[in-house]
Formats: structure tokens, sequence, C-alpha cells
């Protein structure tokens, strides 16, 4: 076996999870904080928080194509982005990371928010009352509490995020040595028959998979 070429895309896909999940992970924090203390009326709420999930439900081709159109030269979006970076940002390692991102966030998001749900206001309450501005609140009250949830919802998000397949192939394609990730790797195997090497990375896949559910197990909140 050549292991060059069976460790390559398991190093893609964790240079494409790693950023991505942090991505998610600020985003979906950021998110669930506000939601779980929104005072919006409760329609509007709901129609927020199903925008903010639709991507869990949608087919990850779904999204893939409505990334390929929104990153793509004929949008404002394509242009800023190829503006800054100096090139397309569709079938690029960048494209994949957003892909992973957009996929993974509605999981950590959900997540994180039944854990800021879960903090008692009553003791946000009593940090402002002795003078702590909002941002002290979130760091020293908010964060340490939820950080249980905080963290399983990490954990989902890169175990998402290096899962992914649609939207990936879709956004940034199937190139060796920069968008093979380890689902696009298997499906490549498989395409031309080689079925050893396609059970050598869905087994590595399996093993990260139990390793992450196994961790969000175990950051998730007690009862």
């Amino acid at each position: 076996m050549d292991w060059n070429l069976f460790f390559e895309p398991i190093v893609v896909s964790l240079r494409i999870a790693i950023p991505a999940s942090l991505i998610v992970f600020a985003a979906a924090a950021l998110a669930a904080r506000a939601m779980a203390r929104s005072r919006m009326r409760p329609l509007a709420k709901a129609i927020v928080d199903a925008l903010l999930l639709l991507p869990l439900v949608l087919p990850p081709t779904v999204v893939g194509f409505i990334l390929l159109v929104a990153l793509g030269r004929r949008s404002w979006i394509g242009r800023l982005l190829e503006a800054l970076t100096g090139g397309p940002v569709v079938f690029t390692w960048g494209a994949a990371v957003i892909a992973a991102a957009v996929v993974a966030f509605p999981l950590a998001y959900r997540t994180m928010r039944a854990g800021f749900e879960a903090v008692d206001r009553e003791l946000e309450d009593a940090a402002r009352s002795q003078g702590a501005s909002e941002w002290q609140v979130f760091l020293r009250i908010t964060m340490p509490l939820a950080s249980r949830s905080l963290a399983a919802g990490y954990i989902l998000g890169f175990a998402r995020g290096l899962g992914e397949f649609g939207a990936t192939l879709m956004v940034a394609g199937n190139i060796p040595g920069r968008t093979r990730t380890l689902p696009s790797a298997v499906y490549a195997a498989v395409d031309t028959g080689d079925y050893g090497l396609a059970w050598g990375w869905a087994a590595m896949i399996v093993v990260i998979s139990l390793a992450m559910l196994y961790l969000s197990a175990r950051f998730a909140p007690k009862p």
C-alpha cells in the first residue's frame, strides 16, 4: 500500500476540519447565546431559529449548490472574496472550509443553545448587580456554566465538518492533495473499484467518528 496516498486525504480532511470547527465554534457560540437570551417575539424567534438550523435538514448537495452560486464570480460575495484573496474561491481549500463550516454550524449551534438556556439567569443578574459588564458576565459566568455544552458542540461540529461530503464536492471539488477529503476519497476509491483502499479510509472515518461521539458524550451536560 502507498502510505502517502493513504494518509493524503486524512491530512487534507484535518486541514479543512480544524479551521472550519474553530469558525463554527465562534459563530455558533455567539448565535446560541444571542438566541438563548433573545427577547424577540415567539414567531420571529422561531423563524430565525429555523433559518439557523436549515443546513441541518437540507440535502448537502443543495447547500453546496447555494454556496456555489454565492461564492461564484457572478455574486458580490464571490467578487469580494476574490478581491481579498487574489483569486476565485470556488474549488479551493477555502471553499472546502466554508462548506464544512456551514454544514457543521447547526449541530454545534443547537447543542450550545441548550447549554446557554440551562444557565441560571439569576446568577447573571447577580453579577450585573455587582457592576460586571455584559462581556464580563459572558466570560466569567455564562461561559463556565455552559462549558460542557460548548465543548460538546465543538466536538460535534468538528466531527460533522470532518465527515462532510456533498456540499464540499459541489463547491470545492475532489482535487487530490487539495480538496479530496476522506469521504470524497472513499467515493473515488469505490468508483475506481479499489475496495481495499475504500475500506481503509472508511475504517478511519468510523474510528474518528466513534472517538468524537465518545468525547461528546463525556462533555454532554449532566442531568
